[in-house]
């Protein structure tokens, strides 16, 4: 258990949608592995009554929050709706996390530490040295370090996993970034958040972490949502190039 005073009030945001079957083993595990940590769920009206068990874990501890949506609206939008809500609660530093269990509570603390040692943003990275993946099939793993090959390549950006989902970000980084300019809403909302930050300038870190695949529920993960990532990558890595290269253009013609 991490030593948490000094990094002020700590809120993981989790993310809900039919997460009936988890969300009351992975908040019990947040809670037990870091009780100074605060717990926002934030429910899209899952249709299981998700949302339902996530009011009745509040009302027995103050330290579990819910956020009800309207409806299903992506990954990103329910991030930025929990943000908004753990900034506004004047949160120190705010993180986010997987209700199926891929992100394990007793790992959280390392994290914690990273942020203690002066990072700005901290991500739980699989591609590290000493982080990994449990019970993926071959296929997934190479679409994964894959993409994060493509987008270090194309973004510039120094970082292994980019589309990582366990972080913590501090309060002064969510500040600098602009929320509300975010327009990304499914998975690639994590690639738009690392970039954001790594632009601002401020400091980024990958402790290692071992990602392990639901065991209870279905993923949200599809073909068409890899796609759709990757798309939105290339059209930011183009624009910042063709951004680049009209910057040099410029630079010649007054010279």
């Amino acid at each position: 258990m991490t030593d948490n005073h000094r990094l002020g009030r700590i809120v993981m945001v989790i993310p809900t949608y039919n997460e009936a079957e988890n969300l009351a083993w992975i908040v019990g595990r947040v809670r037990q592995a870091q009780p100074g940590v605060d717990v926002l769920v934030v429910d899209d009206s899952s249709p299981d009554g998700t949302g339902e068990i996530a009011d009745t874990l509040a009302s027995a501890d103050p330290q579990v929050h819910v956020l009800h949506r309207a409806g299903k609206e992506g990954l990103g939008a329910a991030y930025l709706a929990g943000f908004a809500w753990a900034l506004a609660e004047g949160y120190d530093v705010i993180g986010e996390m997987d209700a199926d269990g891929s992100h394990q509570p007793e790992q959280l603390g390392r994290l914690l530490a990273a942020v203690a040692d002066g990072a700005d943003l901290v991500i739980g990275s699989r591609w590290v040295p000493g982080g990994s993946v449990v019970n993926w099939p071959w296929q997934r793993e190479a679409l994964s370090r894959g993409g994060n090959l493509y987008v270090r390549a194309l973004l510039g950006i120094d970082v292994r996993d980019a589309t990582a989902g366990f972080r913590l970000f501090r309060r002064s980084t969510l500040d600098a970034i602009d929320l509300g300019t975010v327009a990304s809403t499914g998975y690639v909302f994590q690639t738009d958040l690392v970039s954001r930050t790594l632009g601002a300038g401020l400091r980024v870190r990958e402790v290692p972490i071992e990602f392990v695949e639901r065991v209870r529920g279905d993923s949200k993960m599809s073909g068409a949502v890899a796609l759709e990532s990757l798309k939105r990558v290339t059209q930011w890595g183009l624009r910042e190039r063709w951004a680049r290269a009209r910057s040099r253009s410029r630079a010649m013609i007054d010279a």
